[in-house]
């Protein structure tokens, strides 16, 4: 796994003009859109369903990661693979049959992913490790945008990074929360493999210098070397 991929949050895109969202994502060059589904219940906020991703699916062909921050999971599996998720993330903390859930996942066509909320240490997914194709951590409590990275939740990326080598565990390693051009540098350098940034990227005034600096490395405008991930 080579350079940083970076995957904007649609979250925290307005969501009365979507379209201009994915013009901005589609100018950054990157090829992860990362989704947030909230429910309420889960997370103390409610977000968007499957339409959002169906309708998303529609307009462009990059890799959707849905990130489901809800309560029973296992119901809405089916539902969010046929509106064209490519990853889907489900929580540690959601569900009691995670290896179920992550198997259902996977014959729905999906690539399995689980995520853990900053209380969780890592020492609870070994058993789950070898079976997913994603880990994301969360560096934010989840449920809103625009919250500062809790610096200790690093660590844990640095332990997945290990346990992946030690293992030959081939899960790409994600992070979401607080990324923004002064907190990037230590998630990449903890060895994380997705970063996944909402209102830093979409706020960003001059986008190919923030991307750059999101992944240390140079950024050319769309057609350019460079310019996809």
């Amino acid at each position: 796994m080579d350079s940083v991929l970076i995957a904007p949050s649609v979250l925290s895109a307005d969501f009365a003009d979507v379209r201009s969202g994915l013009d901005r994502i589609n100018e950054a060059g990157v090829s992860w859109i990362h989704m947030d589904v909230m429910d309420g219940h889960f997370v103390p906020n409610i977000s968007f369903g499957a339409k959002m991703v169906e309708d998303i699916r529609k307009r462009t062909d990059e890799t959707l990661d849905v990130h489901l921050m809800i309560s029973n999971p296992e119901q809405f599996v089916k539902q969010f693979a046929d509106a064209g998720a490519d990853y889907l993330t489900v929580h540690y903390e959601a569900s009691v049959h995670l290896h179920r859930l992550i198997q259902s996942i996977r014959d729905c066509g999906v690539r399995p992913g689980v995520a853990i909320v900053p209380s969780t240490p890592v020492s609870l997914l070994q058993e789950i490790l070898p079976e997913v194709d994603l880990v994301l951590v969360m560096t934010v409590n989840p449920g809103f945008g625009g919250q500062k990275l809790i610096p200790s939740t690093l660590g844990k990326v640095s332990a997945l990074v290990e346990l992946r080598r030690r293992h030959g565990w081939d899960f790409r390693i994600s992070v979401d929360g607080g990324i923004n051009t002064e907190t990037a540098s230590s998630a990449r350098d903890a060895g994380v493999d997705v970063v996944v940034t909402g209102s830093a990227f979409f706020e960003a005034p001059d986008l190919h210098a923030f991307m750059q600096q999101i992944t240390g490395v140079p950024h050319g405008k769309p057609g350019e070397p460079g310019s996809r991930q």
